[in-house]
């Protein structure tokens, strides 16, 4: 067996020993007395007894080994043309005084607190300094409608909420007080107390909030408490499916233990190399591998204010890996999409030395052949295609850069990671499907350390939602297949399966022959109603920059391409080019809002829209080819 074969089998026949010993990386104040309990089923718990601090073993630790000196962070901001580096030394200053000014304030073990800010370093600075002392932390990401935030205070009843000024989206200066003014104003909870760090790009005039920077300035440095390994390091609200957003809670001690483990054998980065999250530490890539994973391993974490194109070009990330020297870079296909839209011949690229940089790793929505492809020919790395959810906290199925890295096939996440026993199950009947035969993807019971352990005061909808579909299983929400070599196949959401005439195809499968078309930077196909087929899938093509082409002659060449490689039994025969994409804040499209859309249903507006006006587009769009009456 190669070394992902003999990690894998452990993983999956003794979990107790696997984890146990990966979990000897991560430094204790008191050892477990059980590597994994599961005496309360699905509510399984990992190093029942063990005492840690999660901010301990990302900062300093580091400092008492002797990386004080090392960067820990490098904020890097091109829409404020700002670099800033901290080493571990001096991020253990900042943490341990906002630490400080927190316990000033009233804040204890247990206590929540609302984070709600850009990309800056006090919102990295503000999870460490609540891991430091037990209060759990509850990122919003900043912008957020104040309807939404709303909603999450109401949930998390914080007793602090820690703020900036603004955030800045491009060009554009959003100020966040009267955001969170209205949010308090439409909740229920009153918190405490809320700090506010000014910016300035817009300062704004406190109104019995507190200043950040004279709180810091004048705090007392505070250490690290010990905490329980099942305590909650914090909350994370993800879409819910009632309107209701879900609180997933995590724990302190598997978490550390699986995402140092990640960052090894998944990303291959050790000690002192720099890696890089694109993303924002209001998802959930942006808790696990912006702010601890990497602080866990030793790295240098890359805190990036900007966007992959338009702050100010399409070279920005190419920019970031040489100044930097970035070995590896995580970022959402769509971002990659993004620069080849803007920049199809890769000419910015011309400009860096890429010399230094590793591995490119992409996940948060699959990633199409097509990208794949225009990605790996363009930066000559491997590019690493990888599927996990908020749910999760790291990857379910990826290739390995620090244990056996297999061949790449495109359009899969290639393996299951050593903890997840992946199966492929029936949906209507939850028996084991066969390789190559698409069904629901399901984790057989126990899940590893580092996942969500239940739902923030709501134990009901965690087994509900997540347990009792398949007894014995974790249900995904994703569909897909393994083939015969064990590479796992994701095609999307199961209602992103439809059904025409009785037929169950995949609109994932119809994304990838649109893809490959020359002039196409992007694309959705989603089902619509359809009175004599029940659904027939439509397509929404978004162009390369540059291409000259008409429409029709683009529109046409597609659905003969899916004609093609997916057959006439697809039906495919209606498409429209559209400038942009609804899109998540994480660069996920929403589907299932541009579906009800084209069905004519009322819909609600998702909280996590990046851009709401695009919808007045769709709606056009729609209209264009006969929908959305």
């Amino acid at each position: 067996m190669d070394e992902y074969e003999k990690a894998f089998k452990e993983s999956i026949q003794d979990p107790k020993s696997f984890w146990g010993r990966a979990a000897e990386k991560i430094k204790w104040y008191d050892k477990w007395d059980t590597v994994l309990d599961e005496s309360n089923k699905p509510f399984n718990r990992w190093f029942k007894g063990g005492k840690i601090n999660t901010c301990y073993n990302a900062i300093d630790r580091h400092v008492e080994e002797g990386r004080g000196d090392q960067y820990a962070m490098i904020y890097d901001s091109p829409v404020t043309d700002t670099i800033e580096k901290y080493t571990y030394s001096q991020l253990k200053e900042r943490v341990s005084k906002s630490a400080g000014f927190l316990r000033g304030l009233g804040v204890e073990k247990g206590d929540t607190v609302i984070i709600y800010m850009p990309m800056i370093p006090e919102a990295l600075i503000s999870m460490l300094a609540c891991a430091r002392i037990g209060a759990v932390h509850s990122v919003v990401f900043g912008g957020f409608a104040a309807k939404e935030l709303a909603i999450r205070i109401d949930d998390a009843k914080p007793k602090v909420i820690l703020t900036a000024s603004c955030g800045i989206e491009r060009t554009k200066v959003i100020e966040y007080k009267p955001l969170l003014d209205k949010a308090i104003n439409l909740a229920e909870h009153t918190p405490e107390t809320i700090v506010m760090k000014q910016r300035p790009e817009a300062e704004t005039q406190l109104d019995g909030e507190l200043d950040w920077d004279e709180l810091e300035a004048e705090a007392e440095e505070t250490e690290c408490v010990e905490l329980d390994a099942n305590d909650p390091l914090y909350i994370l609200y993800t879409s819910g499916t009632t309107g209701k957003p879900k609180g997933v809670v995590r724990d302190n001690g598997g978490h550390a233990v699986a995402l140092r483990w990640t960052m090894e054998k998944i990303y291959g980065i050790e000690a002192g190399d720099v890696y890089w999250a694109a993303s924002d530490v209001g998802w959930v890539v942006g808790h696990s591998y912006i702010v601890y994973a990497p602080l866990l391993s030793g790295a240098t974490t890359i805190m990036y204010e900007g966007k992959p194109v338009g702050t100010p070009d399409a070279g920005q990330f190419w920019r970031v890996i040489e100044e930097h020297n970035v070995k590896v870079l995580f970022t959402a296909p769509t971002a990659i999409r993004a620069v080849k839209r803007e920049d199809p011949e890769g000419k910015y690229l011309e400009k860096y030395d890429l010399s230094k940089f590793d591995t490119l790793f992409l996940a948060g929505e699959r990633t199409d052949p097509d990208t794949y492809h225009w990605a790996k020919d363009l930066l000559k790395v491997p590019v690493i295609d990888h599927w996990w959810q908020t749910e999760t906290g790291w990857a379910i199925a990826a290739n390995f850069r620090g244990l056996t890295q297999y061949p790449i096939k495109p359009g899969s996440a290639t393996k299951a990671v050593p903890g997840w026993d992946v199966r492929i199950l029936d949906p209507f009947g939850g028996k084991e499907m066969p390789p190559g035969e698409h069904g629901v993807i399901a984790v057989k019971l126990p899940l590893p350390p580092g996942t969500f352990i239940t739902l923030w005061k709501d134990e009901e909808a965690f087994e509900k939602e997540y347990m009792t579909e398949y007894p014995g299983f974790y249900f995904t929400g994703d569909g897909g297949y393994i083939d015969e070599d064990g590479y796992i196949y994701v095609m999307g959401r199961v209602d992103d399966i439809i059904n025409i005439a009785g037929h169950r195809l995949s609109t994932g499968s119809m994304e990838e022959a649109l893809a490959k078309h020359p002039d196409v930077a992007e694309c959705a196909v989603l089902g619509v109603e359809d009175k004599l087929k029940g659904e027939v899938p439509i397509g929404f093509l978004v162009l390369k920059a540059g291409t000259e082409r008409s429409h029709e002659d683009i529109i046409s060449d597609v659905i003969g391409m899916v004609r093609n490689e997916v057959g006439p039994i697809a039906s495919f025969k209606k498409a429209v080019v559209v400038d942009r994409l609804p899109k998540t804040r994480s660069g996920k499209i929403l589907r299932g809002t541009i579906r009800h859309i084209a069905d004519g249903k009322e819909y609600r507006m998702p909280s996590t829209i990046e851009d709401p006006e695009v919808l007045d587009e769709i709606k056009e769009a729609v209209k264009k080819i006969g929908y959305g009456e």
